[in-house]
C-alpha cells in the first residue's frame, strides 16, 4: 500500500524534536507499505535532514522512509500571525501534493490543526481513504490559554475541526481526553482509537549509555531535567517559583535543568539571571541520541505544563515517555491522566499546580529519599514496558492505518 503521510514538524533521531512520526513511518515500511512523507522546515532547521533544497523541496530516503521536506522556516519564537502563515503555506502547498501524488491512503497528523485541509481535499476530491492523528484540541486549547479569542478565528477553528474529523475515515487520538473531544463532534466510536506517544525502551535504557551531566551541576547534587518547548503552554516560570523558593531555603544541592528552545526562553533566562537563580540551568536544543546521555545522568524528570484544563486529559507528551522509558520518576506539577498514572503506579510525585512550595518540597523529598527515589524510577520503567512500548503501540498504529485503508466510509 502507498502512504502519503503529513507532518509539519517531522524529525529523524539526529534532530531536536518528537520522533513519533518517524517511527510509525519505518513500522509501516517495515510491514512492506511504501511511505512518502512530507514535511516543512528549513535548511537551517534540526529536523536531522541535510540535503540541498532544489526549487523550495529536498528530498531524501530515511530509514526507507521517503521524506520530502518543504522550504517552509518555522520557530517557536514565531508571533501568533507569522505562525498562522507558515501552517497555511504548508497545508496549501500539501493540498496540491494531495492531488497529483499516486497513493492509496492519506494520513495527516496535527498540530497545526490546518494539516487536516489536504485530508479534506483528498477525501472529497479523490475519495481516498483519509485517517488523521489528532495530537491536540483544537480551538479548545487556544481558547482556554487565551492565545486566540478572536470570535471568527474561534468560530473557523471550529469549522475546520468538524469538518477534517468527519472527512476522516478513521482518527486518532493521543490522550483519552482527545478521544472524548473526537467522539463529542459526533464522530462514532468504532472510528476512533487511542495510540499515545511511547517509549523508545532500548534508546532510552537507563544502562545502556553514558551518563553524563551538564557543567554547573556536580556529582553529589540532585538534577532535575525538563526537556521541550519554552512556551506559554509549558509553564516554566513555576520551575523558576520553584527554584526560587528552594535558593530561600538554601537548597543549593538540588539543579534544575531545562533543555529546548521558544518564545519565552530568553525571558526566563534573564528572569532567572535578575533573581540570582543559580539553581536553574538552561541547554540548547540537542538530539534524542544526546537527550539519552543527559537523561540517565539525571535524578528526575520535570512534567510541567501551564494549569489549562484542557492539558489535563488532552495532551500526551514526549518528555514523560522518555523519563520513564529511562527510569527516571517523574514530578508532575498539573492534574490529569498523567497525574493520575504517576500516583497509580507511585512512579514519581504529582502536585498541585501554581504551589511553588509543594513543587520545593517535592523536589527535596526525592533528594532526601535516595532508596524510595531509585524504587519509584524501577516502577516508571516497569510502567513504559508494560503499557507503552514503542512496538506494541507501533504494531497497533499499523493494523489501523490496514483497516482504514479497506474501511467504508461513511460521513
Amino acid at each position: 500500500m502507498r502512504i502519503l503521510y503529513f507532518h509539519q514538524y517531522f524529525t529523524t533521531p539526529d534532530g531536536t524534536s518528537g520522533t513519533r512520526s518517524y517511527e510509525m513511518a519505518r513500522r509501516l515500511v517495515e510491514q512492506g507499505h511504501h511511505v512518502t512523507l512530507v514535511c516543512g522546515g528549513s535548511g537551517q532547521d534540526n529536523s536531522g535532514l541535510c540535503g540541498k533544497f532544489v526549487q523550495g523541496r529536498r528530498k531524501e530516503i530515511v530509514d526507507g522512509i521517503e521524506v520530502i521536506q518543504l522550504d517552509l522556516p518555522y520557530s517557536n519564537r514565531y508571533g501568533l500571525i507569522k505562525r498562522s502563515l507558515v501552517f497555511f503555506r504548508f497545508a496549501f502547498r500539501c493540498i496540491g501534493v494531495a492531488m497529483k501524488e499516486n497513493y492509496d491512503l492519506l494520513f495527516a497528523t496535527s498540530t497545526p490543526l490546518t494539516v487536516g485541509l489536504p485530508g479534506i481535499a483528498a477525501s472529497i476530491l479523490r475519495r481516498k481513504p483519509f485517517v488523521f492523528e489528532v495530537r491536540d484540541l483544537w480551538p479548545e486549547l487556544p481558547r482556554e490559554m487565551g492565545v486566540v479569542t478572536n470570535p471568527v478565528v474561534l468560530k473557523a477553528m471550529d469549522v475546520l475541526e468538524w469538518s477534517s474529523y468527519h472527512a476522516a475515515t478513521r482518527c486518532i487520538g493521543l490522550s483519552p481526553g482527545i478521544v472524548s473531544g473526537i467522539t463529542r463532534r459526533g464522530i462514532d466510536t468504532h472510528k476512533v482509537t487511542m495510540i499515545p506517544n511511547g517509549c523508545d525502551l532500548e534508546l532510552f535504557h537507563p544502562e545502556s549509555g553514558e551518563a553524563i551531566r551538564p557543567e554547573g551541576v556536580a556529582p553529589e547534587d540532585f538534577m532535575a531535567i525538563f526537556s521541550g518547548a519554552h512556551g506559554m503552554a509549558n509553564g516554566l516560570d513555576a520551575v523558576l517559583a520553584a527554584a526560587a523558593e528552594l535558593k530561600k531555603r538554601g537548597r543549593t544541592d538540588i539543579k534544575l535543568v531545562m533543555i529546548g528552545d521558544g518564545q519565552l526562553k530568553p525571558s526566563l533566562m534573564k528572569q532567572a539571571e535578575e533573581q540570582g537563580l543559580d539553581n536553574c540551568i538552561f541547554l540548547s536544543p540537542i538530539s534524542k541520541k544526546e537527550l539519552t546521555s543527559l537523561q540517565r545522568g539525571a535524578d528526575a524528570g520535570l512534567m510541567i505544563l501551564a494549569n489549562v484544563p484542557a492539558f489535563y486529559y488532552g495532551t500526551s507528551p514526549n518528555k514523560f515517555f522518555d523519563y520513564i522509558s529511562t527510569g527516571l520518576p517523574v514530578l508532575n506539577n498539573y492534574p490529569g491522566w498523567l497525574a493520575d498514572l504517576i500516583n497509580q503506579n507511585n512512579c514519581g510525585v504529582a502536585v498541585p499546580p501554581e504551589n511553588p512550595k509543594a513543587f520545593a518540597d517535592a523536589l527535596e523529598y526525592l533528594k532526601d529519599h535516595h532508596a524510595e527515589r531509585c524504587e519509584m524510577g524501577k516502577k516508571a520503567r516497569k510502567l513504559a514496558e508494560r503499557e507503552f512500548s514503542r512496538e506494541a503501540l507501533a504494531g497497533k498504529f499499523v493494523k489501523w492505518i490496514e483497516e482504514a485503508a479497506g474501511h467504508e466510509k461513511s460521513i
